[in-house]
């Protein structure tokens, strides 16, 4: 596997990848009764890199190469989509999630304001007598 330097690549040009990851992609699929495409198993970078006959990592490393940078990304795409889907398709999300976090770099957003809650302290200190101290031009407190 293409993992260390000086190593054969896999896979001499960005069209020998994609005939691959095309490979891949259509045994996900198949055409039922009232011919309609079906994806028959799920989506996974794993299972891109195992059709490849390499690894996650190599997959992860082939990303970092210009020449293949926009083939792999669209793969990626294309499963972060799929998977993305299945959180509108699924009542059993916590495995979905768990992969969007971990393969795509998505993330709980929660916004705090902490000015807010510090003038909400200094409000409520201020209600029992506490004055507020000003820091000098040195760092140090002036009360």
């Amino acid at each position: 596997m293409a993992d260390h330097p000086g190593q054969p690549l896999l896979f001499k040009t960005k069209e020998d990848l994609q005939e691959k990851i095309d490979a891949y992609f259509n045994s996900c699929y198949t055409v039922n009764a009232e011919w309609v495409k079906e994806c028959t198993r799920p989506l996974t970078i794993s299972w891109l890199a195992l059709e490849l006959e390499t690894s996650r990592q190599t997959l992860i490393n082939y990303e970092q190469k210009e020449q293949f940078f926009d083939t792999i990304k669209k793969a990626k795409q294309r499963i972060e989509s799929w998977t993305e889907e299945q959180l509108y398709r699924n009542t059993q999300v916590t495995g979905v999630i768990f992969n969007l976090k971990n393969n795509y770099d998505w993330k709980d957003k929660s916004e705090v304001d902490n000015n807010t809650k510090i003038s909400v302290v200094w409000d409520v200190l201020n209600s029992i007598g506490v004055t507020r101290p000003n820091l000098t031009n040195d760092g140090s407190w002036n009360n």
